[in-house]
Formats: C-alpha cells, sequence, structure tokens
C-alpha cells in the first residue's frame, strides 16, 4: 500500500471513530453474565459535546497532507556512471566526476546531482552549497565523517537534500564539542541543513552530536527508512517546520529532548506526522514534542524521559484548606491517605508524547516510562487504537481541552492521575489505570481552574463532562475514581473501580450529575465520601454501606430471587461501600446481598464469570426500587450524606485554592516550553 493510500485510511479510520463516538442511540445495553462487557449504548444526551466535536475536527486531518512525501523522498537508486564519487581518506579526499571540490578535508557540492561518499576523514565535512531550486542526492556508501569544530554533513544551501544510507553499509558522522562558528545562525547539530533534508535507504547512520544536537533540519526533516542511532548532548532529532517519518528504525539518547519539531509561529507547521517505523528514545526530556501536532499511524515506540517514572522529581503536598472534604462523624472507617498535589522541582519538561496543539493516535505499540506526563497534549488527544503500556511520575494521558478514546489497550500501571482532561468521552477500548490519586479525572482545563472550599471541590464547576459508552474501564486509585467536576455520563461499556481507601474521597465523584442508562457498573472503596449514579437515571443501581470495613479480597455476591448470582467482586482493597449498576437490575425484584465464601468462576479484574457460589454470609435482602437503592445491613435506607446524596462533593485535594502548583494557567509546565 502506498503511503498516501495508507494515510487517507488512518485518517478515516480516525474520523469513524470520533463519529462513532459523538453519535446517539436509543439502544439499552446487555450483559450475558456478570462478568461480560455491557454492550455500547449512547445516551440521547451527546457523550461530550466538546469531546466528541474535537475528535472529529481532530481525525479530518490527513497524514498525507502534513507529511508531504513525493518522489524525491524515496530516491535511493544511482549509477557509478551518472554520479560523482568522492573518497574520503587520511591523505585527503579525492572527488571523481563534476560539481564538487574539496579543499583540505572540507568537500563543497555547488550543483544538483547525485554524490556518493564513501571512506573515513578524521576532521573533515561535507558542506552542500547548491542553487537554491537544486535537488541533491548525497549516498553514504561506508562513509565516516568527523568534524572537529563544526557538523560533518553541513546543507547550506539546496532545495532538498536527500540523503541516503546504502543497503548493506555502516556510515557515521560526528561533531566536535566546540564549534568554530558560535554566531546567531550558526550550525548546531552533527548533520544540519537549512533546507529540506530527506533521510532513506535500508543502510545504517550512526549520528553523534558532541556539542549539542544530532540531526536539525531548518525546514522539513523526513525520514523514510534506515537504521538510525543519535546520540546527542541536547537534542537528537529536530524538524523547524516538519518531523515526518513513513518507516525505520530510529534510536535515539539525547541530554534533551528526543524527537521534536519547533516551528510554534504557523499554525500549517510544527508538525510531527509518523506512519510507522520503531522508536527507542532516552531522554532527559520530552521523548516526541510537537510546536503543533502530533499524528501517528502506527510504529512500536520505546521511551524513556527523565529517567522514568521512579525519578519523578514532583513533590506531593498534604492536603490543604482548599481540597479538604470534611469526614463524617458516623462513619467507622478513619484511614487517611495524603491527597496530593504534585510540584515539579525541576523547570524542564520530561513527557513520552507532547503536542502544543492536539495528539491523534491510530494504531502503534507504545511503552511509555516517563517522569512526567506519559502522553500530554494542550490540545485535544484523541485515541482510536494501538496498545499502551504507560508508567507516569504524573498524569498517564492528559489533555487540557478533551480526551477522547474510542479503541485500543491502554495499560497505565502507575501515575499521579490516570487520564485527564476537561472533557473525557470513552466510547471503547481495554483500560487499566493505576493512580496514587485520581484514575479518571475530568477536571476544567488545565490542572488549576479556581479556588476551592472546605467540603468542597479543589477545583470550580464546571460545563465538563466524562461520557462512558462503550469499552472496558479498570480503575485501581488512591484518590477518587471516576471524578467529574462536571458531569458524568454512562450509556454502555464496563467500568470497575477499586478504591480509595480513605474517607475523603469516593469511588464515584461529580459535582452535577452522573445519569446511567445502560452499561455494567462497579465501584468499591471507602464510604465517607461514595456516590451512586443520580437519581434521574434510567438504569437501576445500589449502593451499599458496610458497617464496618472489609478486606480487599472479600467476595460480594448480588443474587436474584432464584439464587443465581448476578454479581460476584472481589474488591482490590479495602472497601466499606460498593455500587453495582446493570441493565439485568429489575425494579420491584427482590435481592441478597453477601459477603464472604468463594467462587467457582472465572475471575477477571475481580468480577467473577460464570461458576457457584459458596460460603458467603447474608447481609441484607430487599426489594429493588425505581432508581438508586441506598442499602445498610438494615436494609433499604436514604443517600448517605457523606456523599452529598448524588450532587456536589469532589475534590482532588491540591492544596490552598485547589490549583496544582506545577501547572500554569494556560495547562503549560511551570518553567517548561510547550507544556
Amino acid at each position: 500500500m502506498n503511503y498516501s493510500n495508507k494515510a487517507k485510511l488512518i485518517a478515516i479510520a480516525l474520523l469513524s471513530a470520533a463519529l462513532a463516538a459523538g453519535c446517539s442511540s436509543n439502544n439499552t445495553a446487555t450483559t450475558s453474565s456478570p462478568a461480560a462487557t455491557a454492550s455500547t449504548s449512547v445516551s440521547k444526551t451527546s457523550s461530550s459535546g466538546a469531546a466528541a466535536a474535537a475528535s472529529v475536527k481532530l481525525a479530518s486531518l490527513k497524514a498525507s497532507e502534513q507529511a508531504g512525501f513525493d518522489d524525491n523522498d524515496s530516491l535511493t537508486t544511482w549509477s557509478a556512471d551518472n554520479s560523482t564519487a568522492i573518497a574520503l581518506s587520511a591523505a585527503g579526499p579525492a572527488v571523481t566526476g563534476s560539481g564538487a571540490s574539496a579543499d583540505g578535508g572540507v568537500i563543497t557540492i555547488k550543483q544538483a546531482g547525485t554524490y556518493v561518499v564513501s571512506g573515513t576523514v578524521a576532521d573533515g565535512q561535507i558542506v552542500v552549497d547548491a542553487p537554491e531550486d537544486a535537488d541533491v542526492h548525497l549516498v553514504l556508501n561506508g562513509a565516516n565523517i568527523t568534524k572537529n569544530d563544526g557538523p560533518a554533513i553541513y546543507v547550506k544551501q539546496a532545495d532538498k537534500t536527500i540523503v541516503t544510507l546504502q543497503e548493506g553499509t555502516d556510515n557515521a558522522v560526528s561533531d566536535g564539542a566546540s564549534y568554530a562558528d558560535t554566531s546567531e545562525e550558526a550550525p548546531t547539530a552533527a548533520i544540519f541543513s537549512k533546507s529540506d533534508l530527506t533521510i532513506n535507504g535500508t543502510g545504517k547512520l550512526t549520528v553523534t552530536g558532541k556539542s549539542k544536537d544530532g540531526i536539525t533540519g531548518k525546514d522539513d526533516l523526513k525520514i523514510m527508512s534506515g537504521t538510525i542511532d543519535v546520540q546527542a548532548a541536547d537534542d537528537g532529532i529536530i524538524g523547524r517546520d516538519l518531523v515526518a517519518v513513513k518507516d525505520g528504525t530510529v534510536t535515539v539518547t539525547a541530554g534533551g529532548d528526543g524527537v521534536k519539531s519547533t516551528n510554534d509561529a504557523d499554525a500549517d507547521k510544527g508538525y510531527v506526522t509518523i506512519v510507522s517505523g520503531t522508536f527507542n528514545i532516552t531522554s532527559k526530556n520530552d521523548g516526541i514534542q510537537a510546536a503543533s501536532t502530533i499524528l501517528i499511524g502506527g510504529g512500536t515506540y520505546n521511551i524513556v524521559s527523565g529517567g522514568g517514572y521512579a525519578k519523578s522529581t514532583k513533590t506531593h503536598a498534604d492536603n490543604g484548606p482548599g481540597g479538604f472534604r470534611s469526614q463524617p462523624g458516623n462513619q467507622t472507617q478513619t484511614q487517611t491517605q495524603d491527597q496530593t498535589a504534585t510540584t515539579d522541582t525541576e523547570s524542564s519538561s520530561a513527557k513520552g508524547l507532547k503536542a502544543t496543539a492536539d495528539i491523534a493516535i491510530a494504531d502503534g505499540n507504545f511503552k511509555i516510562d516517563t517522569a512526567d506526563d506519559a502522553i500530554h497534549s494542550n490540545g485535544n488527544l484523541l485515541i482510536s487504537g494501538g496498545q499502551y503500556v504507560l508508567a507516569s511520575g504524573d498524569d498517564g494521558m492528559h489533555a487540557d481541552n478533551s480526551l477522547s478514546i474510542s479503541n485500543g489497550t491502554v495499560n497505565i500501571t502507575n501515575s499521579y492521575e490516570g487520564i485527564e482532561s476537561a472533557d473525557i468521552a470513552i466510547s471503547g477500548g481495554n483500560l487499566h489505570l493505576a493512580a496514587q490519586d485520581d484514575g479518571v479525572n475530568v477536571s476544567g482545563g488545565s490542572d488549576g481552574s479556581a479556588a476551592g472550599g472546605a467540603g468542597g471541590d479543589s477545583f470550580s464547576t464546571t460545563d465538563g463532562m466524562l461520557a462512558i459508552s462503550g469499552g472496558y474501564l479498570y480503575v485501581n486509585a488512591g484518590g477518587d475514581g471516576l471524578d467529574s467536576n462536571g458531569s458524568a455520563t454512562m450509556s454502555g461499556g464496563t467500568a470497575i473501580v477499586n478504591g480509595p481507601t480513605d474517607n475523603g474521597n469516593g469511588p464515584l465523584d461529580y459535582n452535577g450529575t452522573f445519569e446511567q442508562s445502560g452499561g455494567y457498573l462497579i465501584a468499591a472503596g471507602s464510604s465517607g465520601m461514595a456516590q451512586a449514579p443520580s437519581e434521574d437515571s434510567s438504569q437501576r443501581a445500589i449502593q451499599m454501606t458496610f458497617p464496618n470495613t472489609l478486606e480487599a479480597g472479600t467476595l460480594v455476591t448480588l443474587t436474584d430471587s432464584s439464587g443465581k448470582a448476578l454479581t460476584a467482586f472481589t474488591p482490590a482493597k479495602t472497601f466499606s461501600s460498593i455500587v453495582i449498576s446493570s441493565p439485568n437490575l429489575k425494579a420491584g425484584d427482590s435481592y441478597t446481598l453477601s459477603t464472604g465464601g468463594k467462587s467457582t468462576g472465572t475471575a477477571t479484574d475481580g468480577l467473577y464469570d460464570g461458576g457457584e457460589t459458596s460460603g458467603s454470609t447474608k447481609v441484607v435482602t430487599f426489594t429493588l426500587g425505581d432508581k438508586v437503592t441506598y442499602l445498610n445491613e438494615s436494609g433499604v435506607t436514604t443517600a448517605p450524606t457523606g456523599g452529598f446524596g448524588g450532587g456536589g462533593g469532589g475534590g482532588r485535594g491540591h492544596g490552598p485554592g485547589g490549583q496544582r502548583p506545577d501547572r500554569m494557567p494556560n495547562g503549560q509546565d511551570n518553567g517548561s516550553t510547550n507544556g
């Protein structure tokens, strides 16, 4: 499949996924068994209008239009009869053919054409200084070039320079630790081009940037293929206007950013567009950074930024008045947990993928370990496929405006917060989130928005929305499990929430409403701030408050009047409250909730499918009401007061004022560039 067609298919797939997330349906989700994922059904209320609209707009971007690959970018063929040979040696370079000349160890190419470079020079340089409309084809055919006081390859002028890594060859370029030219416009990389630069071929290229950067293109930088290994004192690979990768294996070890675009002055430039390839990036700062938008259609990504999540320099401040929620006096659970605000003690950003504008990912395999956010957009983030294993010292996925997930497998193994945005729409995929604080957080834009108050939320009440219409979501949270500082809807899919264990947070936390019309929901954790879906939900739910805290792994079974188990679940943490909502619950029917014992079924994330339960102890038998049925050990009761009865609540505990100190009001990191 050629690139143009593949790129169009990527755009179509992204658009289709986004449209599916934003459409409406009146279907009702059903489950064939307790562990079965509920089928998708989108409520009449739009999943999340802002998120859906942003997703459609973002998905309409065509990778082909951003990358602009042309025939010259794929040019790899050459012949000795129609090219100029440049042979490097300790005795001095030899030029055979026209268009190039040698002066000491410096070879200057003055005309369009093909130039084949071989041999080794200990202190030499290839300079391209051709007419501004010239295409120069530079073939590295076993070349080893070192320049002690400047770039090894320096493109001063040309329309485009195509560097081909000849099949079966190893090539290397290196600069020195300091440059002779220190002017403002001086080159700053071992390979430095002032015009468009393309790298192709199937050979290998090792680039050592001792002074600053590895490869820099001041216009477009395209990588079509090849094996490229870059070690740089600062940034690894830079394309000012564009970085576009079609394929290849790229390894970067950088003291700054791994791969980046830098043009933030033109809305049509500054993109990073990747169709495929393998990327192994170890960077002190960001792994892949775009001054504008990142578009990814596939590929394999192994990224470690800032030493990984274990090396995070973010500190955590205890709750202050802005984030504290008082604990009701009638609760026996007194466990507390420091609900913390993250503070970056360094001014640098150490994210995995970061875009000043938007990020859209259609597919790919991502293993990202970062001291900062694993995936971060200052605008909108669209995930419509791919496999992700993310470990983060801050957020697993973050978008200031909207975050949409319609497909893919996401495993956030460590984070401060799992996924965070002003609007979040989950319409598909398989998500497992582990978070020190909130698992899913609809905040209010950038991480801090307004002052909070005692017993209230750290963020101001917003019109943000958490919308779950499909997929599978598993959350293990130290703070709130599903937290919307606006409202929430659930119309399909499965959501399982474990945690918190402290009474200052809740498994469900929303300021407005949580309308559930479909899907399968289990939320177990502390009872101090526990909430159930809203009373105006069309699907029935129960909320059980236990008199004592139960141990992690205690089986909770909900059976109907015939003794059939509708739900058998073992929470992963201690708990004193559980919410269960399922399309199978029927108003007016009798149910029994029991604890303890064991199940012979197959457990996935604590939820059992099939089998039989035995050895359990009945806690309460009750008749299900028409909306939410609140329970304690005595039977049906009223809504718990600690969770504000399905209304207010919330609160991440970010200290006085509710703002995370590491975030500036515009969503960028304090002291960093591009957020």
